[in-house]
């Protein structure tokens, strides 16, 4: 996957990158990569492929709990791996299962991801536009994905992994989503991962941390 450099996306994770609210800070990041195999990418993908067929010869076409849909045709497949190979490069260090993860995309519309961001990104818009004259927040991340995917042409996922297993979740989160918008035709994603974190259970984890040479104050006045 090719990292892909648009100013419209820059000015905006400059805008949303920490965005300090009070007693909240939204993080957002938008980014984009071209569907192009680069470094460990090949081997990456035939891996996510072969774990994805392997899943499908032990599941049974009887078994409702088992969602194999999105792994049944190969252009199926083919996407998901870009979904997943797309997540290795928003978060590295974080290894993904193509095999769990089928469970945890779900296939939206973009009213849908209007309805969720209108309602959790509300104050962010708000301060958005006490910036800006040039329109809301929502229509600038509308044109500046616009211009990278086509978004008429866009497949939308959402991505909901297991809280215990999630990767886009910090120390005072109180929510987290991220979208991926993948065009097929130009072989692109764009990936938005957007979060809220609590100011006061940030200040309230430093305020149960002792001060640095604190600890060897405390035990050098005990009697050991």
């Amino acid at each position: 996957m090719k990292f892909l450099e648009y100013t419209n996306l820059d000015r905006l994770n400059v805008f949303m990158g920490h965005l300090n609210l009070g007693e909240r800070t939204i993080k957002g990041c938008l980014e984009a990569y071209s569907c192009k195999h680069a470094g460990t990418d090949k081997r990456l993908s035939l891996s996510l492929e072969n774990e994805m067929l392997d899943y499908l010869g032990k599941s049974s076409d009887t078994d409702s709990s088992s969602p194999v849909d999105l792994l049944l045709s190969r252009s199926s497949r083919k996407a998901l791996i870009y979904l997943v190979l797309t997540l290795y490069q928003m978060y590295p260090d974080y290894d993904f299962s193509a095999v769990k993860a089928h469970q945890f995309f779900s296939e939206e519309s973009w009213d849908t991801f209007t309805q969720i961001f209108n309602n959790y990104m509300f104050e962010a818009s708000k301060e958005w536009t006490a910036r800006n004259e040039d329109g809301s927040l929502l229509e600038a991340i509308y044109e500046a994905l616009d211009e990278v995917v086509k978004l008429a042409e866009c497949e939308i996922y959402v991505y909901n992994p297991n809280p215990n297993a999630d990767p886009f979740l910090e120390e005072g989160a109180i929510w987290s989503f991220c979208f991926l918008f993948y065009n097929r035709k130009l072989k692109r994603v764009a990936g938005f991962r957007f979060c809220c974190i609590s100011n006061l259970a940030s200040d309230a984890f430093l305020a149960d941390t002792p001060p640095y040479g604190e600890d060897e104050d405390i035990f050098a006045d005990m009697d050991m």
